[in-house]
């Protein structure tokens, strides 16, 4: 019981601590987000023109380079 409250605690503190961001931290993860966002509406628009998903990939992965991390800019979905 001990440790579990422990551990509860630390987590809650630990998250309180992630969450504190001074608002320039806050105006740059919006500017990332936006960034993503653009990216990922011109990866819809590249496929909606028939380009096909290889070319549209490497199109989304340039435009998210140091945005967001993987190679889904920061979103995956199932195919």
């Amino acid at each position: 019981m001990k440790k579990a409250l422990l551990l509860l605690t630390a987590v809650l503190l630990s998250g309180a601590a992630l969450a504190q961001h001074s608002d320039q931290e806050t105006q740059e993860d919006v500017k990332r987000h936006r960034g993503m966002a653009a990216a990922h509406e011109g990866a819809a628009k590249c496929l909606e023109a028939g380009k096909g998903e290889k070319v549209c990939m490497e199109e989304l992965q340039a435009a998210c380079k140091g945005l967001a991390l993987g190679k889904y800019c920061g979103m995956r979905h199932a195919h």
